[in-house]
């Protein structure tokens, strides 16, 4: 059955085929069914490329947003500043799932950015506990606030700041990445 399937078919197939059992095996595990670690060599590419091809595949985003988060991305590494900086990756059996980064605004305010879980790991709760490390760190270095920017569309991660806390103060409209009239939202968390 599979076999007659166009390749894109077959992947989707199977990555919903992970989401269930992923879904499962929270509901059944003892332990965490993934681990949390600081990012290594490697891991800044893989960012970008699945940023790049799950928002082109979600979303429609062209590869000008590729090319944002690979600046983003670069930008962290050629500036990290390890005393107040961070980016956590998800891993779940020697594979990637999820990623966040805290990077310093100013002084006081820190910015969230990049937060993506796969989407054969949606619903482990991973997208809350990678927001819950930057609301963590950024508290234990003495931040007073941090910020992030998204767009409108984004309703799961929308919601997952707002759980945590976070309060819309912005929208503005844009057109970018090959789409018109975007929404972009600037969120805020006072610590």
């Amino acid at each position: 059955m599979l076999g007659e399937l166009p390749a894109a078919a077959q992947n989707r197939l199977v990555n919903a085929m992970h989401t269930i059992e992923n879904l499962l095996a929270v509901q059944s595990a003892q332990e965490p069914a993934y681990i949390l670690r600081p990012h290594q060599p490697g891991d800044m590419g893989w960012v970008v490329y699945r940023h790049g091809a799950l928002y082109a595949q979600e979303y429609r985003y062209d590869e000008r947003f590729e090319a944002l988060v690979a600046e983003i991305v670069a930008k962290f590494i050629q500036n990290f500043d390890r005393r107040r900086e961070r980016c956590w990756i998800a891993e779940k059996d020697g594979e990637i799932i999820g990623s966040v980064f805290l990077v310093k605004h100013s002084k006081t305010v820190a910015k969230l950015r990049l937060l993506l879980v796969e989407p054969t790991a949606r619903g482990m709760g991973i997208g809350k506990r990678l927001v819950e490390e930057c609301v963590r760190f950024a508290r234990q270095v003495g931040y007073r606030k941090i910020t992030l920017w998204t767009q409108s569309s984004l309703r799961a991660a929308r919601g997952i700041y707002e759980k945590a806390g976070f309060r819309l103060v912005g929208q503005k409209r844009h057109d970018s990445w090959g789409h018109h009239g975007l929404v972009a939202e600037t969120w805020e968390l006072v610590l």
